[in-house]
């Protein structure tokens, strides 16, 4: 089985107790220790790629990001995922080109840019490009950014979702979503879905984001930030 069959079959047949949690790793040493403790996939964060080559998230250029992905999906052997934003302005046949010469078998594209939605329409025929150029070969979650920017109606996501799987996205990602409205994303959505999982202990456990309809757990880039935090604890006590 190939990569990209694998990582499609890891979302198939999930037990609302046991979503897919997938990792974000920022470089290759993080994401070799992700692999190493068992995760069998991972799913990069374009924030925390970001802030490890020393630019603000949204601000990398698009050679930088490709190249980090390549590293990463070059330094593991399990399935690796990359978010690359809006997909840069690229056509989609270059975006897949690029995908897959970086090793990758899944993506997100995000709906908004500069802090501003695109049209759902326009951007369904971009992911239904994107699908026609990529055949199976990558996992295309689309990311619904109206929690992101100020829409709390779930309809307005629903809405956006049929779009996006019509279209041919594998997976629905309605960043923010509280979690109190996944049960009616579940119930208004077809096929899987991805939600934001907390590392501070303030939100529900990825178990739980399971039991509210989650297909699958992803943390955009807590777990970058976490690690960027414990190291300025030890920093701190290496100075005299």
């Amino acid at each position: 089985m190939s990569k990209a069959s694998l990582f499609r079959a890891l979302h198939r047949g999930r037990a609302p107790e046991d979503p897919l949690v997938l990792p974000g790793p920022w470089d290759a040493a993080s994401a070799r220790v992700f692999a190493e403790a068992g995760f069998p996939a991972l799913a990069t964060p374009s924030a925390g790629v970001a802030s490890a080559l020393g630019y603000e998230d949204g601000a990398t250029p698009a050679e930088e990001m490709f190249a980090a992905v390549a590293r990463i999906a070059r330094a593991v052997d399990v399935p690796v995922s990359a978010d690359v934003e809006d997909g840069y302005g690229l056509a989609p046949k270059e975006l897949v080109e690029r995908l897959l010469e970086a090793g990758v078998v899944g993506c997100n594209l995000e709906d908004s840019h500069g802090g501003v939605l695109q049209d759902p329409r326009r951007h369904a025929d971009r992911l239904a490009g994107v699908r026609e150029a990529a055949g199976e070969a990558l996992f295309v979650n689309a990311r619904i950014d109206t929690f992101l920017h100020g829409n709390p109606d779930p309809g307005a996501a629903i809405e956006r979702a049929a779009l996006y799987v019509a279209a041919g996205a594998d997976c629905v990602y309605p960043i923010l979503a509280p979690p109190d409205v996944l049960p009616l994303l579940r119930a208004g959505v077809r096929g899987p879905l991805n939600a934001l999982g907390r590392l501070d202990g303030e939100g529900p456990s990825p178990t739980a984001l399971g039991g509210l309809g989650a297909t699958r757990i992803t943390f955009g880039p807590g777990l970058q930030r976490r690690a960027a935090t414990a190291l300025r604890e030890i920093a701190g006590g290496l100075r005299p």
